[in-house]
């Protein structure tokens, strides 16, 4: 499987070689689902509250006597079912995080990565290097490539590109990711994945070896 070679300029440059047991095997989609509900899931603050009838105002006297008015028979105007009453069964603080175990994540960045692989949306670009933060650079870049308006996933390395962060952070869609932090959810919510250096598709091969 081969996916286009591009220089920091955005022109093409050839075709690199992608290794089939990263981004050429079948794509597990029950697999790749699960995992990626959890992550979302892990995503959540879970700090949704609402008060219930023991914590609005209110509620300690009886509004009227039992019988005798014509009105329903009525405890406590703290009731659900009183304006500006307590919430019944409402929302608690809680935590959403489940644990997922290293093997599925893995599995799971492949199936992820084939896919992508397969729709003909993994890109490489030789290598980035700046002296300076340079945003112009990347958005010229991504303008070349016909990337510009999509939503792009940049992968760089862990070492000495600071400055390639810092030149795409700001960059309406487009995600920029270190090569250790990638994930599923980060691979499937991008149309495209640049990886900002031949080397960093070994990285990959690598990490999801072990």
């Amino acid at each position: 499987m081969k996916a286009k070679l591009y220089q920091q300029n955005g022109t093409v440059k050839g075709d690199v070689n992608l290794p089939e047991s990263v981004f050429g095997a079948e794509v597990n989609e029950p697999l790749l689902h699960q995992v990626i509900k959890s992550y979302q899931a892990n995503l959540r603050q879970g700090t949704a509250k609402t008060k219930t009838r023991a914590e609005v105002s209110g509620g300690g006297k009886k509004p009227w006597r039992q019988k005798g008015t014509g009105r329903a028979r009525a405890g406590s105007n703290a009731s659900p079912i009183w304006a500006r009453g307590g919430k019944a069964f409402g929302a608690v603080p809680r935590d959403h995080y489940t644990v997922i175990p290293g093997k599925l994540k893995k599995l799971a960045l492949v199936s992820a990565l084939s896919s992508r692989a397969k729709d003909d949306c993994i890109l490489v670009v030789d290598s980035l290097s700046f002296d300076e933060p340079k945003t112009k650079v990347i958005a010229s870049m991504l303008e070349a490539m016909n990337l510009a308006g999509k939503k792009n996933l940049l992968i760089i390395d862990t070492d000495g590109v600071k400055n390639v962060y810092l030149s795409g952070r700001n960059i309406r869609d487009l995600d920029v990711r270190p090569v250790n932090e990638i994930n599923a959810l980060d691979i499937i919510s991008s149309e495209n994945i640049i990886f900002g250096g031949e080397g960093l598709i070994g990285k990959v091969e690598q990490a999801v070896a072990k």
